[in-house]
């Protein structure tokens, strides 16, 4: 494969890897919220925020996969990439790719407890969003390696 295959395979893995963990924690949170929405609608706005919260790793895929396709030119002026310099596109889309499919479903199963406690103890939002944004740490850890990544490709490839 030539090196701009694989920067968008990378770019391409990025989103949907990331978009899929999103989707899956997403929907998740959302039977959970339905649930309790059932039986108390004026909850809506804290469990809102519960079940957004997953969202996130699926706009970090995004931004890296549009990053990707920034540098390497199909967006603008193509530019010709090596297998080696397509190859390392590659590598640096794995971090967000991975954690972010990962995070955003832990991440669910976290905000999921947090609206079955909400549901029970109203005043326990502030805590149930703390143990939810505590997995999102890994999924930004994961994203400034990628974005940092994808930047300093070009002038390490000499692009």
């Amino acid at each position: 494969m030539t090196g701009i295959v694989w920067a968008l395979l990378g770019a391409a893995i990025a989103v949907v890897l990331s978009g899929i963990g999103s989707a899956v924690g997403v929907g998740r949170a959302g039977q959970a919220s339905a649930g309790l929405l059932s039986k108390d609608p004026t909850k809506f706005g804290s469990v809102l925020l519960l079940q957004l919260l997953p969202a996130t790793q699926g706009l970090y895929g995004f931004v890296i996969g549009f990053m990707v396709f920034i540098q390497t030119g199909i967006m603008g002026s193509a530019v010709v990439l090596t297998k080696e310099a397509g190859l390392a596109y590659f590598m640096l889309c794995l971090p967000i790719a991975l954690v972010g499919l990962g995070s955003a479903i832990m991440q669910s199963a976290v905000a999921i407890g947090g609206i079955n406690l909400v549901g029970k103890q109203d005043k326990q939002m502030g805590h149930a969003m703390t143990m939810a944004v505590l997995v999102e740490i890994f999924a930004i850890f994961a994203f400034i390696i990628s974005f940092l990544g994808v930047m300093m490709i070009g002038k390490y490839f000499g692009l």
